[in-house]
């Protein structure tokens, strides 16, 4: 087996030498102080999690992030996430800066927002949507901007002349955020992409980009631990072992061995984005069933099967396979794993990441 732990650690990036708060955990080494903050903001905005908001917006400001740079975060949240959860982040900002003074604490305001001209509006906006992918617009329109044109007009006129004109944060910056936020939230992978693509073409490295993703999730996990989800009624459990998982895993077991005469079990399995099993094997099959999200089950020498919420996996006992997330997307299925001399699993070595990304690449 190979070094898990080691990978695991360099992938998401915490092995990082710069000066820490105390008690604060260590940041990712392809993310700076700041773009960790513009993460982990956008994402608990987009999950909801005003609790941890309230800590990240004071660590924020704290390391020098002026108000302004905070506010901006949350005006560009809501263009991804809706007013409500942007509302209730900006409420909860107002309430961590009033006990800040009140405590004496005197935040620095920053820049204010540029001015966006009236006129030429859908021009403009276009002309920032072309910086951002890095290639002209296609015409005549195509897709859901042909199918509703207001749509078109908001996107062109709104999101990309009136937000992204505002200046304050970069286009790099803004785009770190829109791609934490679209990484928390479900059903949405052809934006998530798309907003991945644009990062890219505004110098957010690969590694950047991961490290944005394995963050934003991770604040997702904490905030859904021991709780429901709207995608399942069970808790989310505890994280997977190392030596079966590659990635944030959480098993939460639904039926025990014991309980079942050593027949069978069940449990709940949660892959964030790009998570899975190692290749393994069941000594008398096991039945996925998947409850959401988009994933993958990978047979040896056979093409990949894409799974999505409904879909129902029958695996043949000592078939070698493993199964997880997509890229852009939360996976959660249920196992019902059959048990032989009191083993359920098999397991063999680590899918590696050319294995991986071959099969996301497969059509």
């Amino acid at each position: 087996m190979k070094n898990i732990c080691l990978s695991l650690l360099l992938s998401v990036g915490f092995l990082c030498g710069c000066p820490q708060e105390k008690n604060e955990p260590p940041i990712p080494v392809s993310l700076s102080r700041r773009e960790l903050s513009i993460v982990k903001i956008a994402a608990c905005t987009a999950i909801g999690d005003l609790s941890s908001l309230q800590e990240e917006f004071d660590t924020a400001l704290n390391s020098g992030m002026s108000l302004n740079e905070i506010k901006e975060i949350l005006i560009q949240m809501y263009a991804y996430c809706g007013f409500p959860r942007s509302l209730q982040s900006i409420s909860t900002l107002m309430k961590v800066t009033e006990k800040r003074k009140a405590s004496g604490i005197s935040d620095t305001e920053g820049p204010q927002p540029a001015t966006v001209p009236v006129d030429g509006k859908y021009a403009a906006g276009k002309a920032v949507l072309e910086r951002l992918t890095g290639k002209p617009e296609q015409t005549p329109l195509s897709g859901a901007n042909a199918f509703v044109p207001g749509i078109d007009i908001f996107l062109k006129e709104h999101l990309f002349a009136d937000i992204f004109g505002r200046g304050i944060l970069s286009d790099r910056e803004r785009e770190l955020a829109t791609c934490a936020a679209l990484s928390v939230t479900d059903f949405v992978e052809p934006m998530r992409e798309a907003h991945y693509a644009m990062a890219r073409n505004c110098g957010v490295s690969d590694e950047t980009l991961a490290a944005a993703v394995a963050v934003a999730g991770e604040c997702r996990s904490a905030f859904e631990s021991g709780k429901s989800s709207a995608a399942t009624p069970f808790a989310l459990g505890n994280p997977g072992p190392r030596e079966w998982f590659t990635g944030t895993v959480h098993v939460q077991n639904l039926v025990t061995p014991d309980e079942m005469e050593n027949l069978y079990s069940v449990g709940q399995v949660t892959f964030e984005p790009k998570a899975r099993t190692f290749w393994h094997t069941h000594p008398i099959g096991q039945v996925l069933l998947v409850l959401s999200g988009n994933g993958f089950y990978k047979e040896k020498n056979r093409p990949v099967r894409k799974l999505s919420a409904g879909d129902v996996v029958c695996i043949p006992k000592n078939v070698g396979h493993w199964h997880g997330a997509a890229p852009g997307s939360r996976f959660i299925h249920i196992a019902i794993s059959n048990i032989a001399d009191n083993s359920a699993a098999e397991w063999l070595d680590e899918v590696t990441e050319t294995e991986y990304e071959s099969v996301c690449s497969e059509k």
